[in-house]
């Protein structure tokens, strides 16, 4: 009985995780209905249902295509520069594919989960897979903060099957660095647990006011997934918070992961190297349509001004309230800072929420950067490498052959 078990949840996991639907399983399977109707708890049946619903016809009855030929050697037998190019046309593709008139959030709570099971000690990404995700999510996050200013982040782990909370929402990016940089010397192991992971952040996003667009994105790099239940109700859960999970794959495209992305209205890629990694980042950079259940909601906001040692009317030390309530960092006193306008409690920088009162403490120029992905640049188009133009209407730089598809754009109103 035991073994016969074991067997079974061996196999709903590896089926789970394949890249082909579970209908193909029952198709092969020599006796399906009664495998089906055996472990009703897993719900087997109702994913059957849902998949001969969501797909239209399988992969061997698609066209007949040639992969390979889109990948060229150079004149150096070396494949960058077709990596490049599949790299520009995505880039390209999405950014000619962006909603126009799309009502987007202004505020966001995000928490990224990051694999750092045993499989992210693999090399193909230099160092390792997780020591370069560690990097390039520091610049994800600097560059977040700077064109998102009044969203918040949080940062979620999962190893040995379990799920650790590293950072939580807050708006501060030295912060979140700063807990990036202590994690570079985490021993990685063990399996992740997608599961753990999302439910943890669920619990936590669920319960933000319904005005602020809540998003999950996912940076795995196994294969499997170790979870103590069933994963297909969590995501449900997800697209009933109306919870946006994106994921990204340093591996290879897990079944799982996709449908997860197409139900909750995510993005699911699949690194090709450590550019084409931090490209798949920073398309999460700018703020994704809201959803449609999103409500419009007025948000009190404080415009504080900065407290000069010359012209303040207390300029007695005071305590930074940044600093007032972490453990683990030297307290502040100073005579400067932004006194917020309802409680004039003392900050070093803004944006920030107050600790005292709550209220988010912003300036003009955070606003204005949050507020500027309503009216962006106007598209650009290519033009031909053989064309007239031999600099660049912008910077007046010399086009180089290597520029060809970089610089060698004019925008439409040209």
């Amino acid at each position: 009985m035991h073994r016969d078990q074991s067997r079974t949840i061996a196999i709903s996991r590896s089926v789970i995780f394949l890249p082909f639907p579970f209908s193909t399983f029952l198709i092969l399977s020599p006796n399906p209905p009664r495998f089906v109707s055996t472990y009703p708890e897993r719900g087997f049946s109702r994913i059957m249902a849902e998949e001969e619903f969501e797909e239209k016809e399988y992969r061997w009855e698609t066209g007949y295509e040639k992969t390979w030929e889109a990948i060229k050697e150079d004149d150096h037998g070396l494949l960058e520069a077709s990596v490049a190019d599949i790299i520009h046309n995505a880039k390209r593709k999405r950014q000619l594919e962006r909603k126009q008139g799309a009502r987007l959030g202004m505020m966001r709570h995000l928490y990224i989960i990051l694999d750092a099971s045993e499989s992210m000690s693999n090399q193909d990404l230099k160092p390792t897979r997780f020591l370069c995700s560690l990097k390039l999510l520091e610049d994800f996050i600097e560059e977040f903060f700077y064109q998102n200013p009044i969203s918040q982040l949080g940062v979620i782990i999962t190893r040995n099957k379990r799920a650790e909370k590293v950072s939580d929402l807050a708006g501060n990016s030295k912060k979140h660095i700063k807990e990036l940089q202590i994690l570079q010397q985490t021993v990685v192991g063990g399996e992740p647990s997608l599961q753990n992971s999302l439910e943890m952040a669920t619990k936590l996003l669920k319960l933000l006011p319904s005005h602020a667009s809540k998003e999950i994105l996912v940076i795995i790099g196994a294969l499997t997934t170790c979870d103590p239940g069933d994963i297909n109700e969590t995501i449900r859960n997800m697209k009933l918070d109306s919870i946006r999970c994106s994921v990204i794959g340093l591996a290879a495209e897990l079944y799982i992961c996709k449908r997860m992305a197409n139900i909750t209205g995510g993005e699911h890629s699949v690194a090709l190297d450590d550019k084409h990694y931090k490209e798949q980042l920073n398309a999460h950079i700018d703020p994704p349509p809201a959803a449609t259940r999103l409500d419009a909601a007025l948000v009190k906001m404080g415009f504080p001004h900065h407290a000069l040692h010359s012209n303040a009317p207390d300029t007695s030390i005071t305590i930074c309230m940044c600093h007032a309530h972490n453990s683990d960092e030297t307290v502040k006193f100073m005579t400067t800072g932004y006194l917020c306008p309802q409680c004039l409690s003392k900050h070093c920088e803004l944006p920030v929420e107050c600790r005292a009162c709550g209220l988010t403490l912003v300036s003009a120029p955070h606003l204005a950067r949050s507020y500027h992905y309503l009216f962006p640049v106007d598209p650009f188009k290519e033009i031909a490498p053989d064309s007239d133009y031999t600099i660049c209407f912008g910077c007046q730089k010399a086009f180089a052959q290597k520029d060809k598809k970089v610089m060698a754009v004019i925008p439409f109103s040209y």
